[in-house]
């Protein structure tokens, strides 16, 4: 932790994550990795008590593995960090990070652009007279996430923060149920998307 912060030229950082509970040569195979992540995350807490850290949390953790933190932890998750969009939406995970009062953030709420041609979706954003991808990051946050979408591009970033409308709740219903992406492109590979790691 001193290493990083001295490298980066900071006193402390924002957020720090386990950002798999396994290596990714591993991801959701056997070992599952439950002693180690305990073990890291007591350095976690160390470096949070210690004002290295203002928070604390979790990538990529099924509800085992947050449990497994939870089980010995004295400083509880305060994010789980996970892979929640529209056609991929692990509804029972986020309900149980809630309860529990884990903040959950949603990476890649637009699938990595894999969603944005998909025909049902599109009729969806139609007729809020929005992008595919607004409807997305509007869907991630009315489930109570936060979205931290990923672009360069000026106007984007713009248009990713003009979401002031309102998803209906049959329309959320629809966009809850959409079938599951099968192949996300150049980044199917990895293993959050479905690929494994060689």
């Amino acid at each position: 932790m001193n290493e990083s912060l001295a490298k980066m030229g900071l006193d402390y950082i924002d957020l720090l994550i386990i950002h798999s509970p396994q290596p990714w040569k591993e991801f959701r195979e056997e070992n599952r990795y439950f002693e180690e992540n305990k073990e890291v995350w007591k350095a976690m807490e160390d470096a949070y008590k210690k004002g290295k850290v203002k928070a604390i949390g979790l990538s990529n953790f099924l509800e085992d593995d947050v449990e497994n933190i939870r089980a010995s932890c004295e400083i509880k998750p305060m994010v789980n960090q996970i892979l929640a969009h529209v056609s991929n939406t692990p509804m029972e995970l986020i309900k149980f990070c809630q309860k529990n009062d884990i903040l959950v953030e949603a990476y890649s709420p637009i699938a990595h652009g894999a969603v944005l041609d998909h025909a049902e979706v599109k009729v969806i954003a139609d007729k809020y007279g929005v992008s595919v991808a607004q409807l997305c990051l509007r869907y991630d946050i009315q489930l109570g996430l936060v979205v931290i979408p990923k672009t360069a591009n000026p106007d984007h970033i713009r248009i990713n923060a003009e979401l002031d409308f309102v998803i209906s709740d049959a329309d959320m219903e629809t966009l809850k149920n959409v079938e599951q992406i099968q192949n996300y492109g150049e980044h199917s590979f990895f293993p959050v998307f479905g690929g494994k790691l060689k």
